[in-house]
């Protein structure tokens, strides 16, 4: 998708189609478009007093203003305009462009912030995404230019560069997207390690994969004992960029990658486990965002992103409830579920995470269907050790639209992982899942080592949404990408 930013009376007088924002309860102040033959936005303003069109948020309307395409689109209330409402915009405007068949659009914007732009384009990438069903199948016709069109004062610039952020960040999710879609039988571990080295190739990373026989020999015990019952052996994939000043310590993002989760012999229901293939949605964001880090960022700082890929299956040999077994740090977990498989592929990839001697570790995980109860779909949980680093990615989730919500991370919740068999167990009892889960993760990290886990809550759609396709939404990436362009990375000690 080609995007331009342009001042309003650059754009010219021709019949291009056109987006304008409705902002709720304000038409008055709309700034309509104009035929060249008809008084200023006539028509439009007549169909918005017909049919009480007044910008609710999402609403949308296509409208003829003599010749040319009108598309109206609710913004809501002026003062609640957030980049996480502007993403949605921009993924509406996308879908119904794609429904009325256009290819080009301008998009009237008289008064949007700088981070606001980036939102936009990121929905609109999103929004104009298909899911590529086979290898011969096309994709549907998509918008391929837009134009933003600034009304004085202009400040041209830092929106253009925004705006083209926003762009790229979308083509990378749309990229994973292809990979996040396939069902478990096309991306077990293997396929996933491949994508990896291919994406590496592409964007100027390095790449390893400790297949089976390099985890025994790491002792990843616990990583191997979520796929005990499957054929498709486990991997650990390890994305590497090196860096421009590599004397700084790495950043290190950990993605859970369980290509397809059944519970084990902890049989999930049969109802809705088809969306199991989605539990690799940790990795697919890490994934992405190594692409943006690769090709886009290109930050001082070394970033290595680590995905801990199994497949959950209740094969004869699969773990059983009530094992215990060693993770790679030494510590002994009893298996009281094995349902609750996240924690203990990530428990030996913060191990390994912190062989390279990192400066902050952050993980991203659908680990608990707890914080999907807490929190709904808005916001994802967000646990950490380092407030500072807390705080900096809720802010970044607030400007980038992956909003992240705090919970807990109280020792008063400690007692419910002890265990009479082994140092702790991978449950509680079943009350604050979701920080019972960060708990059992904080425990491979050291105190002093920044860290942060991501309980992804919106890592899919069941169904297309007024502002995008249904599947993967790599929840996570447009968040870090965001994080690091507002200086997290260098936040962080050296």
């Amino acid at each position: 998708m080609r995007v331009r930013v342009l001042k309003t009376a650059e754009a010219g007088r021709g019949l291009r189609p056109l987006a304008v924002l409705v902002h709720e309860n304000d038409i008055n102040d709309v700034a309509l478009p104009s035929d060249p033959r008809s008084a200023p936005g006539a028509a439009v303003r007549r169909w918005m007093r017909r049919t009480n069109f007044n910008g609710e948020p999402l609403s949308f309307a296509h409208v003829l203003d003599g010749e040319r395409d009108v598309l109206l689109i609710g913004a809501g209330p002026r003062a609640a305009l957030d980049p996480a409402r502007v993403r949605r915009i921009g993924g509406r405007l996308a879908v119904e462009s794609r429904r009325l068949g256009l290819r080009a659009l301008d998009i009237r914007l008289p008064a949007i912030a700088a981070p606001h732009a980036r939102a936009l384009t990121t929905g609109l990438a999103e929004g104009a995404y298909t899911l590529r069903l086979n290898a011969r199948a096309g994709r549907a016709p998509a918008l391929t230019d837009v134009r933003l069109l600034l009304d004085p004062p202009f400040a041209a610039s830092p929106l253009a560069r925004e705006a083209d952020r926003g762009a790229m960040i979308g083509a990378a999710i749309n990229s994973i997207r292809d990979i996040a879609n396939r069902p478990g039988n096309e991306a077990p571990p293997r396929v996933i390690a491949r994508e990896a080295r291919a994406l590496a190739r592409r964007c100027g990373l390095g790449c390893t994969v400790w297949d089976r026989r390099r985890l025994e020999a790491e002792r990843c015990r616990a990583l191997l004992a979520v796929a005990a019952g499957s054929r498709e052996d486990p991997c650990l994939i390890h994305l590497r960029y090196p860096g421009r000043n590599r004397r700084l310590r790495p950043l290190v993002v950990i993605g859970k990658t369980i290509t397809f989760d059944t519970g084990g012999l902890s049989l999930k229901p049969g109802k809705g486990m088809e969306w199991m293939k989605f539990d690799k949605s940790g990795g697919m964001a890490t994934l992405a965002f190594m692409a943006l880090v690769g090709t886009v960022l290109k930050p001082n700082r070394p970033v290595i992103g680590i995905l801990a890929a199994a497949e959950n299956m209740p094969g004869s040999a699969a773990t059983r409830p009530g094992d215990v077994v060693q993770s790679r740090n030494g510590k002994t977990i009893e298996i009281v579920n094995t349902d609750a498989e996240g924690r203990l592929v990530l428990a030996d990839a913060l191990d390994v995470a912190l062989a390279y001697k990192p400066a902050g570790l952050i993980d991203l995980a659908t680990l608990t269907g707890a914080a999907n109860v807490a929190l709904g779909r808005p916001y994802s949980a967000i646990l950490a050790n380092h407030a500072p680093l807390r705080e900096s990615l809720q802010a970044a989730g607030e400007a980038s639209g992956d909003r992240v919500w705090p919970l807990p991370l109280h020792p008063d919740y400690r007692a419910l992982l002890k265990s009479p068999f082994a140092d702790l167990k991978n449950i509680g009892d079943g009350s604050a899942g979701t920080v019972i889960g960060g708990l059992f993760l904080e425990t491979f990290v050291p105190p002093e080592m920044p860290w942060a886990h991501i309980d992804l809550t919106s890592a899919w759609e069941e169904r297309a949404t007024s502002h995008g396709p249904a599947g993967a939404t790599i929840f996570g990436a447009a968040l870090l990408t965001q994080w690091v362009d507002s200086g997290g990375l260098e936040a962080l000690a050296t």
